[in-house]
Formats: structure tokens, sequence, C-alpha cells
């Protein structure tokens, strides 16, 4: 079982035309004592907002909730500056910010917007170095040099440091993915429609195994796991989150007992998304958190 207590949070899609409901969402989400609030960035999308833009603007209106991408696009994202956004917000919320980040997808989107078409390969390569260069931002040291292919420094200035250390959670779906987060990440952010549990079995594993060949402890990866379904008021169970209360409670419990995720991230795909989420937040996460305490 996982040392970590188990926490909750909710998944965010940054629809423009929705900005007054997602503040109303945010508040909810405070008031009904979740921990954590992911934001999916999609630059691209011409509908979304910007999701760092919209991560201030809900963090900002808060005073507990943790906030973080899910997953920041590195390719658009500039990591020297991103570090320092990340460092700016977490000052200034008082250290409620976490770093979501991933290797990139849907390469014709993202050249169109100006950013660089990588291989699988060359995209992996990039997110490690872009780790080393958040890092270095976020050192005392008064400059830094990062070398890379990719991403470098080059007697860059770091500051200001965040109010605590942010994780750097990794959107890691590949198996070079899965090394790197072992070997130089402090979170997995796998996703339920891609990773369901007998590949979190096999992927935890790998991230372990890169982990303590790095000489680390694999327990101090954090596994947060975005999890879509439905929230059923039938009593009929459909299998795997998507059924009543009950087969929620027991999916989640089972994955923070065996599969050591600390963190669930929840997305409704079907149904009223207000009563979805009133249905995780007020039965779903207390009967886990009660069913992991007992």
């Amino acid at each position: 079982m996982s040392a970590r207590p188990v926490e909750f949070g909710l998944f965010l899609i940054p629809d423009a035309d929705d900005y007054h409901q997602l503040t109303q969402v945010a508040a909810y989400a405070e008031s009904a004592e979740l921990d954590l609030i992911g934001i999916q960035d999609h630059p691209y999308q011409r509908r979304f907002l910007d999701t760092w833009t919209l991560i201030t603007a809900l963090a900002v209106r808060t005073e507990r909730i943790t906030f973080f991408p899910d997953v920041a696009n590195l390719p658009l994202r500039n990591p020297a500056v991103l570090a320092k956004s990340v460092a700016s917000l977490d000052i200034m919320t008082g250290g409620r910010i976490q770093l979501g980040l991933g290797a990139g997808a849907f390469w014709d989107a993202i050249a169109a917007m100006g950013g660089e078409r990588l291989s699988k390969g060359e995209a992996v390569r990039a997110l490690a170095e872009a780790i080393h260069v958040i890092r270095a931002m976020w050192s005392d040291e008064r400059a830094v040099r990062v070398p890379g292919a990719f991403h470098r420094l080059a007697g860059a200035h770091p500051g200001p440091r965040p109010r605590h250390d942010p994780g750097i959670w990794l959107g890691a779906m590949g198996p070079r993915m899965q090394t790197l987060t072992g070997t130089l990440a402090d979170g997995w952010l796998p996703s339920a429609a891609w990773a369901p549990p007998e590949f979190l079995t096999e992927a935890g594993k790998r991230i372990d195994d890169a982990a303590a060949a790095a000489g680390r402890d694999p327990h101090a990866i954090r596994r947060v796991y975005n999890v879509s379904g439905t929230i059923t008021d039938n009593g009929v169970d459909h299998g795997f989150l998507e059924g009543p209360v009950s087969r929620w409670v027991d999916d989640l419990t089972a994955l923070h007992v065996e599969q050591r995720i600390d963190g669930f991230v929840f997305w409704p795909t079907e149904g009223d998304p207000a009563e979805q989420i009133r249905r995780y937040a007020e039965q779903v996460a207390p009967a886990v958190r009660a069913a992991v305490a007992g």
C-alpha cells in the first residue's frame, strides 16, 4: 500500500465558452475538500483557453487546492520560461502548484504553431533535457549551464525559487518514457483511457526498476491516475470505472492498495457533469478514504 494519503481531484477541459463554469467547478472542488485540479494543455485547440493562464486565474481564486497542467505540452512551452512560470505561481499561491509534463503529441498541430516536429526518440530526449533545465532554473545557483541538443541553458540566472519543491509528473505511456520517469521524474500521470490496471502493473514495475537502477527510492515517485468513466445511480455495474458508487469505491481502493496509486483525477464521460462530480466528491472520495484508513 502507498505510504501517502490518497488524494482526489478533477480533470478540467479549458473550453473558452465555459470559463464561468470552470470557476464554479474550482470553487466547488475547494469547498468539497478535493485536493487537486488538473487541466489539459492543447494550445492548438482554437476553442481552448491557454492552460497556464487558466490555472493562474483559478489558483488565485482559491486558497487550498493544488493545480497542475495535465500535462504541459513541452514542444510549445520553453522549459526555462515554464520553470519560471511554475515558480512564480507557486510563490503567489503558497506552494499549490505541481508540474505535469508531456513529451508532445499531435505533431501536425504542434508544427502548425511553430513547434519542432520530433520523432518519438527525440521527444523523449528533449523531455529529459527539459527536466534538467527546469530543475536548474529552480536552483540557488547564481548562473547555470545545462548542455542539450533540444533544450539548454548557457549561463542563465535562476530564480525566483518556488515556495515548495514542485513535483515534475510525467504523462508517460511508452517504455522509454516510463524509464525516464523512474530515472528523473517525481511522479507518473497515467490515464485510464490508455492505462488499464494490467498496464499499470507492467509499467509500474518498469518505473520502479528504473528508479532503483538510478539509486532512487521507487516509493518516492507519485502515481496520479486520470480516471474517466460514469458513476451510475441505478445499481447497474458495467465493469471497471463504469458503475455505481460501490463499484468506484472498490476500484479506486484496489488501485491504491495494489498499484500504489495515491491520487485520482476524475473526468466524467457521460451524464450530467455537475452531478457526476458531486457523486465523486461527496460519495466516492470519502468512502475510499475511509476504506483506506480501515
